[in-house]
């Protein structure tokens, strides 16, 4: 017998067969701004793949059927494999595909810049399995240090040819590559690491070494070769260490077990121990801070892309979700409450890709010392407050669309795996902490060419100045406090206002040049009047909710 209780009404339907480039205004703008010559075709293809109902699908199975680890065969041989869904492998192709991890740096100028662009799109669609891609990226140059290997390895780290086959490097279409730096008794102290490195022989790669010693946070363990972390007589040094040999045998990496973690599930991370696996020198011995310092700097900035895609993620379907639902006779989009939480979750997901995208631009023109400097200052300052700011956006996008946004639904609540995921950015490769002490310790030191940072994040302010009072006022005030620093003043408990106060500046400042007036102004009046609200939603009144709402509108 069939029984209708009811007929099912006012329920939005999915955010799906969108472009979420040509939707973007705030990142189309900024690109603009930061790139004008750049052919925004590829990113619009891009976009359209993103949004596609089919790729959506394979981002849903990826998280729901979480990598499994074989450790050996049915016969008892040591394996150390991780199996993934079909539907990872279709991401990763297609993020290889678009040159999201080592391409760029085969490229000239405007390449990181539309990189990055690609990246926050492509992490609205999937996030966790960038990681192997964002450390791809990151890794490549500071394999230079070792030629040889640079020489092998380079043409198939830029490869957009995906091939997840356990292979030697000559043997494959593409490559990938991760790093393994943290242990459990340092953390972020990498400087506690108590692997080994035992030098072996002098071999075509260079000097050869035998490691004995663990990872504690060992991510994407089935791409083919590595950077690390192990202790040799001259200090902590740098090591490249492959999945498989030049012989083609398969290298001692033992996989001791995958991370049960609360977001990033796509994604593999785990722990493993070297039992006199071979690896190769990178640069000098006891120089291992050097090459980490210059990997943070790239992996930081994509925290700081990854976590504005997943804020323009969640703000999109919250917009989605307010202009299809309505509430006591009319639709949420309208209501004069939710209008003022839905404008201030798009100022602050605009905000947030302005910084992200200015300190790709500082990357991007790696030979100008101007740039060198904003790259210093801005690269934890990023990384500092776009990943805490996301957070606090996910929990309110969440809340806008009610019990439906708290629930996953075997990997259909899109925004409830952005929230899970929100804090990932904010931890990996530094947490808060780490960041603001970095930005404190780079405001007390000079270059060694005469330059400083104050002065160049002096001179990337002036060129907003006169637009608004707010700023003009937040600006001077900074000013003063980082030359106060400079001059070794900065205090150590302070390091976390400072660092927030310098994103909110710059932010307002890249506002002005390329976002419209209603988001520029409701910007500098609700973030830089000396008392910024701890809620969104506080917007003050005369704030042009409208526009700025239609701008972020993903439709």
């Amino acid at each position: 017998m069939n029984s209708v209780t009811h007929e099912v009404l006012n329920q939005p339907a999915p955010l799906v067969g969108h472009n979420l480039y040509d939707t973007d205004r705030a990142l189309r703008d900024a690109l603009r701004f930061h790139a004008p010559q750049l052919d925004e075709q590829r990113l619009a293809t891009l976009g359209a793949l993103a949004g596609d109902q089919a790729m959506q699908t394979h981002a849903r199975l990826a998280n729901i059927h979480k990598p499994a680890l074989h450790t050996h065969d049915r016969f008892g041989h040591r394996t150390d494999t991780v199996e993934f869904h079909p539907s990872y492998h279709a991401l990763l192709g297609a993020a290889v595909g678009a040159g999201l991890h080592a391409t760029p740096w085969s490229q000239g100028p405007g390449a990181h810049i539309e990189r990055a662009a690609g990246f926050i799109l492509f992490t609205q669609l999937e996030p966790s399995v960038l990681c192997p891609v964002s450390m791809t990226y990151a890794v490549t140059p500071a394999l230079r240090s070792n030629a040889a290997v640079f020489g092998d390895w380079f043409d198939k780290l830029a490869s957009t040819r995906y091939d997840p086959q356990l292979r030697f490097v000559g043997d494959k279409a593409g490559v990938t590559m991760g790093m393994g730096m943290t242990e459990k008794q340092g953390g972020s102290d990498v400087r506690a690491n108590t692997t080994r490195a035992e030098y072996l022989e002098d071999t075509p790669w260079g000097r050869c070494y035998r490691l004995v010693g663990h990872k504690w946070f060992f991510s994407a363990p089935m791409s083919d070769a590595f950077l690390v972390l192990a202790q040799t007589p001259a200090g902590l040094s740098c090591f490249f260490l492959p999945r498989v040999l030049p012989d083609g045998s398969v290298n001692g990496i033992a996989i001791q077990r995958l991370k049960d973690k609360l977001g990033n599930q796509a994604n593999a991370s785990a722990e493993v121990e070297f039992n006199g696996a071979l690896a190769w020198l990178v640069g000098e011995e006891g120089r291992g801070i050097p090459q980490i310092l210059e990997m943070g700097t790239l992996t930081r900035l994509d925290c700081a892309l990854g976590t504005a895609g997943l804020m323009r993620g969640a703000t999109a379907l919250a917009l989605h979700h307010a202009s299809q639902r309505s509430a006591f006779g009319k639709p949420l989009i309208v209501q004069p409450l939710m209008k003022n939480v839905l404008a201030d979750l798009a100022i602050e997901s605009e905000a947030a890709t302005a910084l992200a995208l200015r300190l790709a631009r500082a990357i991007d023109r790696q030979n100008d010392p101007f740039e060198a400097l904003m790259r210093r200052v801005l690269t934890p300052v990023a990384k500092f407050w776009v990943c805490k700011r996301g957070a606090a956006l996910a929990q309110e996008a969440m809340e806008c669309l009610g019990g439906n946004g708290y629930v996953e639904e075997h990997g259909e609540g899109v925004m409830a795996r952005i929230y899970r995921e929100m804090p990932l950015n904010s931890i990996w490769e530094g947490a808060g902490n780490i960041m603001a002490l970095d930005l404190l310790r780079a405001v007390k030191k000079r270059d060694g060419q005469g330059g400083d940072v104050v002065g160049a994040l002096a001179g990337e302010l002036d060129s907003a100045r006169g637009a608004n009072a707010q700023l003009d006022r937040f600006a001077d005030a900074l000013i003063a406090r980082f030359s106060d620093a400079a001059d070794g003043g900065g205090d150590e408990t302070g390091a976390r206002r400072l660092a927030q106060d310098v994103a909110l500046a710059v932010q307002g400042a890249l506002l002005r040049h390329h976002a419209p007036d209603c988001v520029f102004d409701a910007f500098c009046l609700s973030r830089l009047s000396g008392n910024a609200p701890q809620v969104f939603g506080t917007l003050p009144a005369g704030v042009d909710f409208d526009s700025i709402i239609q701008r972020a509108a993903p439709h």
